[in-house]
């Protein structure tokens, strides 16, 4: 037996450890002094920032015994989703401690989701994926219904937890029977067995792969199997709602490619219809839906569920160039979501809940960087130039297009025309309307200079197009 080598997984080793850290520092904690698990769970994510971009400069390889890998795309995931928690949690400090929720459980629990995430995104085994997808959704199940008072974050929670344990057990389910037909949990071992096998003649490879992308479709929240979504992102705290929409968009985006692109390359033809078809869905309802939103949780719910349509177009383009596409996307969206529901929870205040639309009524108002910074978001979520939004759009639909599916990406360009008007909408409630309310808009400085940098990200990011380019295709090249 070959001794594994830990230096790979020195991100998850160091996180894992400092959410332990975190727990047991939390325990001898006054209310007065939470803070201090604040400022470790901080630390522990900047600390794996830092370790994983360290991995970027190690080359390529597998331990134990195949069934974790290091690469390229793990490395820039893992430290984009340490940096997206470390915003998260950073948006989230005054919200929670408005709420009583300002405990050491948020911080382990969301420490402990990140690791999951991380094993998600060097997973070379089946085991090992299914490993970091349940560690992750059990940390988002307890995590939803943490605010123990409230109906509503307790029905979300078990909705979202009967959902997601429905879809894991259909995963669970795919896996066996791609294991009854390969002989082998190792994706690189599947891949080369279901490469020589018939999928016209063999049944169960044709279940196995129909119950894997049900799977992921639940995940991701795509159209038909997203009914958790708006009832989720509703019904949970606002800063566990921008947790969710964010982090766990990554690991679904390495999952997609481990399980699919990794492991079932020689059925592309079989599961790219089929996410044709989710797309398809995914940009139709989301956009539709969210135009009769009164409540802009809700409306980013099904707003994320369209972004998880047009995401879904680099993977269907089966190209290293769609493939690189997506992961921009995913990477964007994150970046835009986080920072909508940190806006949310900025403009809320103890005993007041701004999760209604009306609720951003004269917003530039009552303060013109606030709205200026709302503007940007809406613009970037709506595909307008120059944001971060209309590049990842205009790159998605530009791989639609040269993978032949000219239909596909004029169904996109609809979609997202469509999507635009209640992004607009927003904007014209922010700058057209008289304000209801007139409370001063005075958060944290440090939480203030995040939202900016967060935001200014976004608005500037075309000036770094071609890096960005650059470094996610160098990632996918990597697989």
């Amino acid at each position: 037996m070959v001794m594994p080598n830990f230096n790979l997984l020195a991100p998850e080793i160091f996180l894992s450890g400092m959410a332990c850290v975190v727990l047991l520092v939390d325990l001898y904690l006054s209310d007065e002094r939470r803070h201090i698990s604040y400022l470790l769970a901080q630390v522990a994510l900047a600390g794996t920032a830092i370790l994983a971009w360290q991995g970027l400069a190690i080359a390529p390889q597998h331990t134990f015994e195949g069934m974790f890998v290091h690469d390229t795309m793990s490395s820039v995931l893992k430290i984009m989703m340490s940096l997206v928690v470390f915003f998260v949690f950073a948006y989230s400090r005054e919200y929670l401690r408005d709420r009583n929720m300002f405990r050491g459980e948020y911080f382990v629990l969301g420490l402990f989701g990140v690791v999951g995430m991380m094993v998600m995104a060097s997973a070379s085994h089946f085991l090992t994926l299914y490993l970091g997808l349940e560690l992750m959704s059990l940390c988002l199940y307890a995590m939803t219904a943490m605010q123990r008072d409230s109906g509503t974050a307790t029905e979300a929670a078990m909705k979202y937890f009967v959902l997601g344990a429905l879809a894991s057990g259909m995963l669970l389910y795919g896996m066996s029977m791609l294991y009854g037909v390969t002989g082998s949990l190792n994706i690189a071992e599947v891949q080369a067995k279901v490469s020589l096998l018939d999928i016209k003649t063999n049944m169960p490879m044709v279940l196995g792969l129909v119950f894997v992308v049900v799977a992921l479709a639940f995940k991701l929240g795509a159209v038909p199997f997203h009914m958790w979504v708006p009832d989720v992102y509703h019904g949970a705290p606002t800063s566990v709602a921008a947790y969710i929409s964010s982090a766990p968009k990554l690991a679904a985006f390495a999952m997609i490619m481990r399980l699919l692109v990794d492991g079932l390359a020689g059925l592309v033809a079989d599961w790219q219809s089929m996410l044709i078809i989710l797309a398809i869905l995914s940009m139709a309802t989301g956009n539709l839906i969210a135009i009769a939103q009164t409540n802009i949780k809700r409306m980013l719910a099904y707003s994320a569920i369209s972004h998880m349509g047009f995401f879904l177009l680099g993977i269907v383009s089966a190209g290293p160039n769609g493939y690189s596409s997506s992961m921009i996307y995913v990477l964007a969206y994150a970046a835009m979501s986080m920072a909508a529901f940190g806006m949310v929870m900025l403009l809320s205040r103890k005993g007041f809940e701004a999760d209604n639309l009306e609720d951003f009524k004269g917003l530039n108002q009552r303060s013109p960087w606030y709205a200026f910074i709302m503007l940007v978001l809406m613009f970037s979520m709506a595909g307008v130039p120059p944001t971060a939004g209309f590049y990842a759009k205009l790159m998605v639909v530009q791989s639609v297009i040269d993978s032949g599916m000219l239909w596909l990406a004029l169904t996109a360009v609809l979609f997202a025309v469509v999507g635009a008007f209640y992004y607009l909408r927003v904007i014209k409630l922010m700058y057209f309307d008289d304000p209801v309310a007139d409370a001063p808009i005075a958060p944290r400085p440090a939480v203030a200079a995040l939202m900016s940098v967060n935001v200014m990200a976004l608005l500037l990011a075309m000036l770094f197009a071609g890096q960005l380019t650059e470094l996610c295709r160098s990632a996918i090249a990597a697989l």
